[in-house]
């Protein structure tokens, strides 16, 4: 029974082959200085977000997968029918040449041990030589294990240096154990170049030498022609694979990036219109047909259309609605201005009326002061909503600005009980602000906390970085709760309508506030608990336009 050990690794490799081979194609490339200018990452984000790179891409890591399992395959099949077809034709040839030997050495009439040494050695000869044309490249005959100690005679081993190292001590045994003849897959150097290695076939058999016994007959075969053809096709399969993997992700791009071609220019018409152009659309070219690209572009235009026609309804609705509030406004100035000069006349006579027409003369003027202050409020936001405000802003340390606010309403505090903390640095917090609105914005933040503050303390904290300063109010009063605060900046909104208002406020100054602070490019937010108080704080730019990198202040901070 032949024995079958391990293919070499040169035969399973072919994978490895493929890769070497490609590493040494592309080298050049990674040699080139403009190489080492291309970012991966820009590569990584233009294939991201391109969908005919992406496209491209996928299809080239498939096929590059697919040529190199088929190419694995081929490979695979290939050396296995050569190796086969070889392996069959050298055990012949190996059975004909160890015939041939015994032959010669049962005829042989040689009696001495040098008469018979030099059989052997032209044996050895001549079985190399004339094998030589079906890859025999070496012939060893060496003593068999089995050789009886008591042999009388003994030769000399005919061995080859560069392939004695391949014959196993397990071929050994199996040639000494069997009578037909035993094969083993092995390397040896190859006769070009020794540092490299080539598939091999080793065959033997035992054969009786006259007078000396039993000796093991080896015949080497190589096989490096036949892994030269196999590295010639391979390398034909390549080289006609190439062109694949670099054409196929080539036209697919092109293909992908053809069709998707409306599909750019929707996306680039629908950045357009979000940008606020609603004249875009497609054009009647990509609306042609009734393909779903064409669905899309009549689609976009359609919707681009309805939209512009609904925004041009809103838009007029919006101009009726700030003339409606304008025009109002402006119109009850006139009245309220007569109403007020009466009621001034009143309000100076009091002291002369009774009691019942004292508390009514009070009233009235309460409700006059009230009536103008909503009056402002509302020609303030309309002159918002118009954008037509102007911001007349130069550089002011917001310390003095809060001073004087907290000073000027410290009235309205002692009458309710509160009592203003004010926490501000040592250092200057100067800022480019518009001074009469944001002395309004401040007034309507500590307005607002007195009258939530249920008589407990109200903090004022100021702080400034690097590119903002902000102003911060806190109070320990009865808080909000969080659909509170996402209202809270809402026109004329109530937390709780049925709450007392003590200061006759118009329900419009957190809104208007907040437009305010939005014209400086600041923020002005807020944030509650029910039961331990509010807290808003507004942040503004050191200097007009410029981006704040943090704020200054934390919103809340558990006390």
């Amino acid at each position: 029974m032949l024995s079958t050990p391990p293919v070499p690794e040169s035969h399973v490799a072919p994978l490895e082959r493929i890769l070497l081979f490609l590493q040494r194609l592309f080298r050049p490339l990674r040699q080139w200085r403009g190489w080492e200018r291309i970012s991966q990452w820009e590569a990584l984000r233009a294939i991201r977000n391109s969908a005919s790179l992406r496209a491209a891409s996928y299809l080239a890591a498939v096929s590059m997968v697919l040529i190199l399992i088929a190419g694995t395959i081929v490979a695979t099949q290939l050396r296995s029918s050569v190796f086969e077809s070889r392996r069959t034709a050298v055990l012949s040839d190996a059975a004909l040449r160890f015939s041939t030997a015994q032959s010669v050495f049962d005829q042989s009439t040689a009696s001495t041990p040098d008469q018979i040494q030099e059989s052997t050695r032209q044996l050895a000869t001549s079985l190399r030589v004339s094998a030589s044309g079906t890859g025999a490249v070496s012939v060893l005959l060496l003593r068999s294990q089995s050789q009886s100690q008591s042999q009388s005679l003994r030769i000399n081993e005919i061995v080859d240096p560069t392939v004695l190292g391949v014959i196993s001590e397990e071929m050994k045994n199996a040639v000494a154990e069997s009578t037909d003849p035993q094969w083993q897959s092995v390397s040896i150097p190859s006769a070009r170049d020794a540092n490299q290695r080539v598939p091999a076939i080793l065959v033997g058999r035992n054969v009786q030498v006259p007078r000396a016994g039993t000796h093991q007959l080896y015949i080497v075969y190589s096989l490096q022609a036949d892994q030269e053809r196999i590295d010639t096709v391979m390398g034909i399969l390549i080289f006609a694979g190439i062109p694949f993997l670099l054409l196929i992700p080539i036209i697919t791009f092109i293909l992908i990036y053809h069709i998707l071609g409306p599909v750019r220019r929707t996306a680039t018409a629908a950045g357009k219109l979000a940008e606020g152009n609603l004249d875009v659309r497609i054009d009647s070219s990509d609306a042609r047909g009734s393909d779903e690209m064409a669905n899309l572009g009549r689609a976009f235009n359609n919707m681009a259309e309805s939209l512009e026609k609904k925004i041009d309804e809103y838009d007029e609705l919006s101009r009726l609605q700030q003339r409606f509030v304008s025009d109002v406004s402006h119109e009850l100035r006139t009245p309220l201005t007569t109403i007020r000069m009466a009621e001034e006349m009143i309000w100076d006579q009091r002291k002369n009326f009774d009691p019942v027409t004292t508390r009514s003369a009070e009233l009235l003027h309460e409700q006059v002061e009230r009536f103008d202050s909503m009056l402002a409020d509302l020609l303030e936001i309309s002159r918002h909503d118009a954008q037509s405000v102007d911001l007349a802003a130069e550089s002011i340390d917001l310390r003095g600005l809060v001073t004087r606010v907290v000073n000027a309403n410290s009235e309205l505090a002692q009458r309710l009980g509160v009592e203003v903390i004010v926490n501000a640095p040592t250092h200057h917090c100067t800022a480019e602000i518009d001074d009469r609105r944001i002395e309004r914005v401040i007034r309507n933040l500590l307005v607002n906390a007195y009258e939530h503050a249920e008589s407990r303390p109200v903090v004022v904290t100021i702080a400034s970085n690097e590119t903002a300063v902000a102003v911060r109010v806190r109070d320990h009063g009865v808080g909000m709760e969080p659909a509170t605060v996402e209202r809270v900046f809402d026109r004329f909104y109530r937390a709780d309508p049925a709450r007392t208002r003590t200061t006759g406020g118009t329900g419009l100054g957190l809104a208007i506030s907040l437009e305010d602070v939005v014209l400086h490019g600041g923020t002005l937010t807020a944030w509650g608990e029910i039961g331990v108080g509010s807290s808003f704080m507004m942040t503004l730019p050191k200097k007009v336009g410029t981006a704040i990198s943090s704020d200054p202040l934390e919103l809340w901070e558990k006390e």
